[in-house]
C-alpha cells in the first residue's frame, strides 16, 4: 500500500537472516525456517496488499534478484552460458514475474511503495546497472541490500549455476509464514494491532507445551 513505510533494513536484519538461511545448508540442516506472521488483505484473493510483512517479503525479493544477477554474470563469463540463462530466466519467470513478450520489460509479481517502486522497478528487476548518486536514503538502502546479498551468494556458492539456483530453491520452499488473509482494512489493521501489541510473553512452560501439542 502507498502508505507503507519506505525500506528500511540494514545489515543487521540483513545479516540475521542470512544466518538463518545458511543454516538450511549445514551438515544436519533444519528442514524449514520460520519467518512469522504476514498480514495480507484481498478482496478477491489475487491481488494482496501487504500490511505486515512488507520488509521481509522486500528483502527477499531482493535476495533472490541478487542471486539472478550472479546467474547472469556467470553466463556472460561463459561458464555454463546457455544452462545458466535458462535458470535465471526460469527462476525470473517463476519467483520474480515475467517479460513481456512485445517489449521486452520485466513485469514483477511484488510492487513496492510509492518512494520505492520505481527504483524497484527500473533498476533491480531488470538487472541493470544501479545508479549510485541522485537516490533517497532507502534507495540506497535497497542498492546496499542486493550488492550485500550478491556478495554473500557469491562466497557462498561460488561461480557455480547449479549451486546458485539450489540455493534460490531454498529460500523459495524452505521458508515459510503464517499468512492471515482479511477482506477488508479496518480487519486488517485490528489483526496487525493484536499481532504487535497485545498477549503476555509465552513462559518456557508455554513454549515446550505448544511444541509437543504440535
Amino acid at each position: 500500500p502507498r502508505f507503507q513505510r519506505d525500506y528500511s533494513w540494514t545489515s543487521d536484519e540483513w545479516d540475521d537472516l542470512w544466518q538463518d538461511i545458511v543454516g538450511l545448508f549445514d551438515d544436519e540442516p533444519e528442514p524449514a525456517h520460520y519467518m512469522g506472521y504476514l498480514v495480507l488483505q484481498s478482496p478477491d484473493s489475487k491481488l494482496f496488499d501487504i500490511i505486515d510483512g512488507q520488509q521481509r517479503i522486500t528483502t527477499l525479493s531482493i535476495m533472490v534478484l541478487a542471486a539472478l544477477s550472479l546467474l547472469e554474470d556467470i553466463a556472460a563469463s561463459d561458464v555454463d552460458a546457455d544452462q545458466n540463462r535458462q535458470r535465471l530466466e526460469q527462476r525470473r519467470n517463476s519467483d520474480i514475474g515475467y517479460r513481456d513478450p512485445v517489449t521486452l520489460v520485466p513485469r514483477s509479481k511484488l510492487q513496492l511503495n510509492r518512494h520505492n517502486n520505481d527504483f524497484y522497478q527500473n533498476y533491480l528487476v531488470p538487472l541493470g546497472k544501479i545508479p549510485q548518486r541522485g537516490l533517497r536514503a532507502s534507495e540506497h538502502l535497497l542498492r546496499k541490500a542486493f550488492d550485500w546479498f550478491k556478495n554473500g551468494i557469491k562466497v557462498h556458492c561460488g561461480q557455480d549455476g547449479t549451486e546458485v539456483a539450489r540455493f534460490i530453491d531454498a529460500v523459495v520452499d524452505k521458508l515459510f509464514f503464517t499468512v492471515i488473509t482479511v477482506t477488508d482494512e479496518l480487519n486488517a489493521f485490528k489483526v496487525f494491532e493484536t499481532l504487535n501489541a497485545r498477549g503476555v510473553r509465552l513462559s518456557s512452560t508455554d513454549l515446550l507445551k505448544n511444541y509437543l501439542f504440535s
